[in-house]
This record gives C-alpha cells, structure tokens and sequence, in this order.
C-alpha cells in the first residue's frame, strides 16, 4: 500500500509530506520511505494560522480551513512528483491538518479538539480516498486524543535487544518509551510541555518577526539561564500531572511568553537570556518527566527527533540530563528527524485501511482501542481534474 502522511504541526512552520509503502502484516511490516518534502509556510499563512489559534472567528476559521485544504493537497501532490508517481498510483492520503485548538478532558469534563485542512479539498485536489481528523474518535472514546504517535513508535521503531525513549520536539515535545522488537509491552507515551513552541515565540518577539527560531541554537548559547525565571516556570501545574497527559499552544504560546516578558520586564538586552531560560526549561521538562516514568522501565539510548533535532542547544542539553545514557538523533538510528511525524500519520492512514486500532488507551486514557479518523473518498473515476488550486 503506498500512503502520503501529511503533518502541520504545532511549530507552524510548514508541511511535511512522507509518502511511505508498506508491505506485509503488522507482525512483520516492511515500510519504506519513497519521498519526503516539505513545504515551508511564508509569513502570511503563519500569521492566518497564529490568527485562527489566538482569536479567530467562525469565518476565519472556516476559510482556513478551505485554504489550509489546499495548502495540504499542493504538498501531497509535490510528494507523488518528488517519487516520480502519479496520484492515481498512491492508495491513501492521511491527513492531521493543522491544530488550531486542543482541550484534553478534565474532572467532570470531556476534551475537545479541532484540526483543519479540509479533507474535501484534499480528495478532490488528488483524487486520492483521505483519512483524516484521527483525534476526534479517541477523544469521544473519553480520551486526550494525544499523542497518537507512540502507536507508531511501538509499530516502526521499536529495534532487536533495546530499549529506546524516543523523544520527538516539535512545537510541543513528548516522548514515547518502547521495549525491544518482539516485546509485548505497550509503549508507554505522554506530552512532556513545550518542545520550540515557546522558544520560537520569544525569538519572534525579540526580532520583531525578523526570525522565527532559534537558528542552530545561538540565541540559546549566547545567553544565560535566570535559576529564578526557569524556577517560576517549573511550577506549571502541568508538569506534575501524571499520564495520560497533553498540552498545546492554548497552555504554552506566545500568549504566556508576553505574559513572562512583561512580568519579568524584559529589555532587548535580556531576550537571550529569555531564549536561553527556555530552552533549559524544554531539557528540564523533557528529562524530568522520563525520570519519573519512562526511565524505571529500562531504556538503553535516547532518540530525538523533529525541529528540536537539529537545535545543538536543546541535544546538548539533553545529552547533559541523560548521562550516561546515549542521546542520539532520529538520523543517528536511521530515523528522519523531520518526516517522522508524517510517516506516523501515513501509518494511522493504513492502519485505518485495515481495520486495525490505532491508539493506545494506557497513553490517551481512552476507554479502549479505536479505528482512528474519518475517510473521505477520492474523485470518482473518469472525472475532470481541478484546474489549479481550486480557488
């Protein structure tokens, strides 16, 4: 079966589109790679996202997602041109669209969550059948609907005689601890909080926009961690909830960072030492919250992967927290530190295909395994293509 994954994630920085084969059953999957690309989202469609996530109306919203629609099906498409297919060859698109809210269940309340990028328009754009929203099912089933990843960790990556935490930053970070291949144990998985999300914010607000993060971490390394602002922040109350767990941007955004700044009276001549108090407070986190639950279970290295992958700051700090466990990057353990999380959400896509659950209700606290997402069929046959983008 070849499937696209199609991942915008809490970083708003761009699409990523893996189109994966797999081949073979679950018990003894081949899967493979064919093309990755990823599609960089310029400054306006950053805005109209940060926009829908801080303050938008039902009519904004309901043009992104029209939009965001397209912007999904121009990189799915650019993903069969980049393994020299065409559309018709590929089986599926499974598609997270972009999360612009997510409440996880709380005492006497269940949890909501909104991703768009229209399904419609992908399937119409591609003519590929789309398996999306794959949060929602989980999340009625009572539920975080996050993170759904480690499914896919426990399926893809787990490796003969090891054990590995594996540690994906992205705007928000979580990790997921599987055990050797063969092993019975289900991954254990949760958020751990702020992965680049509110890095990025700080860098954005100390260039007025010029730069959106925190490029090979030099902001990080040129300043100086404030012990009484990293112990302020440590005191979030999310940091001591046990799993199942999850965060977002509506907890930890740039919302919060201006809070901070102001409450802290930042000066341009303090933004460093504000990146640099953030970055130590997404290692703290990271490494706090494998201690207390991931590690007891053994674990024989540390994979990283996502944006935070290519941040020395955040790896160097990592491999500090871990010592003397091994930290590597996803591309150390033939892991692509940027396409992982598409080829997570091509494997839901299949998994959907074939009946098979693609949750695990120990890490979302749901009430049983879940067929995740909702499929909408490709355009009939023989039908005449959208000229351009639909617009």
């Amino acid at each position: 079966m070849l499937v696209i994954g199609l991942m915008s994630g809490t970083s708003l920085d761009g699409i990523d589109a893996a189109l994966v084969r797999f081949d073979g059953p679950p018990d003894s999957l081949d899967w493979r790679i064919e093309a990755f690309v990823s599609r960089p989202y310029d400054e306006a469609r950053r805005a109209r996202i940060h926009t829908a996530i801080r303050s938008g109306d039902a009519a904004s919203l309901c043009r992104l997602n029209a939009e965001l629609g397209d912007w999904l099906a121009d990189a799915a498409l650019a993903a069969c041109e980049a393994a020299g297919l065409e559309p018709g060859d590929v089986d599926l698109v499974g598609s997270h669209g972009q999360t612009v809210w997510h409440e996880p269940p709380a005492a006497g309340r269940r949890g909501a969550t909104l991703q768009l990028g229209c399904a419609a328009t992908i399937a119409e754009r591609t003519g590929i059948d789309v398996i999306s929203d794959f949060r929602s099912r989980d999340v009625a089933a009572g539920g975080h609907g996050a993170p759904l990843v480690p499914w896919v960790d426990g399926l893809l990556f787990r490796v003969p005689g090891r054990s590995r935490i594996l540690v994906n930053i992205g705007g928000m970070a979580n990790l997921t601890r599987v055990g050797p291949r063969g092993a019975a144990d289900a991954p254990l998985a949760f958020d751990t909080g702020p992965g680049n999300a509110l890095i990025d914010a700080a860098v954005e607000l100390a260039t007025d926009g010029a730069e959106t993060y925190d490029r090979d971490g030099a902001r990080a390394a040129s300043g100086r961690v404030r012990p009484a602002w990293l112990a302020e922040l440590r005191t979030h109350p999310f940091f001591d909830e046990s799993p199942p767990r999850s965060t977002g941007r509506e907890t930890f955004g740039r919302p919060l960072v201006e809070r901070l700044a102001d409450r802290w009276a930042v000066t341009d001549d303090d933004w460093s030492d504000v990146v640099a108090t953030l970055t130590a407070l997404t290692v703290a986190t990271i490494a706090d919250a494998a201690n207390r639950w991931a590690l007891p279970l053994g674990a024989d290295e540390v994979v990283v992967t996502g944006g935070g992958a290519h941040n020395p700051a955040l790896l160097s700090g990592l491999a500090e927290a871990f010592a003397p466990l091994p930290v590597v990057t996803g591309r150390d353990a033939g892991i692509d530190v940027d396409a992982k999380e598409a080829v997570a959400f091509a494997a839901l896509a299949w998994a959907h295909a074939l009946g098979i659950p693609g949750n695990v209700p120990g890490v979302t606290g749901a009430r049983g395994p879940r067929v995740l997402g909702s499929r909408t069929p490709g355009r009939p046959a023989g039908s005449p293509a959208p000229i351009g983008d639909g617009r």
